[in-house]
């Protein structure tokens, strides 16, 4: 099977569309999304609706803002004012239709297929930022599965365990380029976060996604370039904080 996989969208619309006309030339059979729709950006309606428009091809987990835009009681304590206020100008304006697709997201981790699973933060906690090669190994406890993908950090990387002599040990990486290929071993085990559609946050302001080949075991990243400051003016349009819409450009 051939996956796209999405991640953090963050109500960015412009960014959400270069990367599914860039991903439209690409051979897929089904998509990953991996949560958080809306937040932070100015058009979750259009967003979400692309998102519900792919139908059953789409096996989906939540992220933390849709939970906090459905639910502020759901840890919207944990966010900045930015991001508060990003999520309540969300929840107003959220059809019903809408809502009630991120209310069906489920909670990760979700099995794929055998021995590849999809979660927002990590397998143990879909709130848990997964930066460091200890929390990656940590990580790898709370699931069997041979190949995870995750989101929530906004960063491309890659978390590898390696077993030899009973002992474990991880190596992570981040991912940088306009294209990376990764052949995977089918002897070790992968955290792999395909970065953020809509929210990049390792100073490229380009949007970034996956495509992963189960049976050859191949994933590639790719970088977008997009009409960031289209984006940033449909923020600063809403009333929203100008800093939602500054920070994009420069991938932050």
């Amino acid at each position: 099977m051939r996956y796209l996989i999405l991640s953090d969208v963050h109500s960015n619309l412009e960014a959400m569309r270069a990367v599914m006309a860039h991903a439209s030339r690409k051979r897929r059979d089904g998509v990953l999304f991996l949560g958080d729709a809306v937040g932070y950006g100015a058009a979750p309606n259009q967003v979400v609706e692309r998102l519900r428009m792919m139908g059953n091809v789409v096996r989906s987990v939540r992220g933390n803002h849709d939970r906090v835009v459905l639910d502020p009681t759901q840890g919207a304590v944990f966010f900045n004012n930015h991001a508060r206020r990003a999520a309540a100008w969300t929840a107003e304006l959220l059809t019903g239709a809408n809502q009630r697709w991120l209310e069906s997201l489920p909670v990760g981790p979700r099995e794929v297929e055998a021995g590849l699973e999809i979660c927002h933060g990590s397998p143990a906690d879909e709130d848990e930022y997964l930066f460091t090669e200890p929390e990656a190994q940590l990580a790898y406890g709370a699931t069997e599965a041979k190949v995870i993908f995750f989101g929530h950090s906004n960063v491309p990387c890659m978390f590898e365990l390696t077993e030899q002599g009973g002992r474990q040990s991880v190596v992570g990486v981040l991912l940088r380029g306009s294209r990376v290929v990764i052949d995977l071993d089918p002897t070790r085990r992968y955290l792999i976060n395909p970065g953020s559609v809509g929210q990049p946050r390792d100073r490229d302001a380009r949007a970034s996604y996956g495509l992963y080949d189960s049976e050859a075991r191949r994933f590639t990243l790719y970088r977008v370039a997009y009409d960031v400051d289209a984006a940033r003016r449909r923020i600063m349009a809403a009333g929203l904080p100008p800093i939602l819409g500054d920070r994009l450009l420069h991938g932050a």
